[in-house]
């Protein structure tokens, strides 16, 4: 069956209904939305670890929460099972390698060119990310393949400027970054 969804000048922009979704549909669906780059990195007591995600969403603003998805086959499933708390870094643009080298597996992704730190608490933090929340795990739901990590905001850093890198259709890519809005307040009000 195909289902007329709009026209345009070009004419009508059309879909096939199908049945159940199998993963690789699932997969090919999700590819076409754009996700921000995350990059979590934790340390439960057996050294750093981290990976990238696009499954970061903020939950609430009172408590601040946010939740994350990490698949249970994942190497780094173990350390965020056993951890207390996280760091999720925001990736700007220039960061693809950054991101491409915590979606790697079979790898040393604190070592080489990463450059990172610890937090007051132990925490593993990227050195050059323009933005990140530290965290406490306050829930694991499982949800599939995957668990669903809740957690509640406790400190956060923020650069001023930023263009975020966003992952679409199998690519890395920016948008342009735009002016703090208390910036622009401040630059009307005089």
């Amino acid at each position: 069956m195909t289902i007329d969804i709009l026209s345009t000048e070009a004419g009508p922009v059309t879909s096939t209904a199908s049945g159940p979704v199998t993963p690789d549909r699932f997969r090919q669906v999700f590819r076409r939305h754009p996700a921000g780059v995350v990059v979590i990195t934790t340390d439960a007591g057996r050294g750093p670890a981290g990976f990238t995600a696009t499954s970061l969403t903020s939950l609430s603003l009172e408590p601040a929460l946010v939740s994350f998805g990490i698949a249970s086959t994942a190497s780094s499933w173990p350390h965020i099972r056993d951890a207390d708390t996280a760091v999720v870094h925001f990736l700007g643009a220039e960061q693809q390698s950054v991101a491409q080298r915590f979606a790697t597996s079979g790898i040393d992704r604190f070592g080489g060119p990463t450059r990172w730190s610890r937090l007051p608490g132990g925490e593993p933090v990227l050195d050059e990310a323009p933005g990140w929340l530290q965290v406490r795990i306050a829930d694991i739901v499982t949800a599939g393949d995957h668990r669903i990590v809740i957690a509640r905001v406790e400190s956060s850093w923020l650069a001023d400027l930023h263009r975020p890198l966003v992952y679409h259709d199998g690519r890395y890519h920016s948008l342009p970054s735009a002016p703090h809005p208390d910036l622009l307040l401040g630059a009307d009000a005089s």
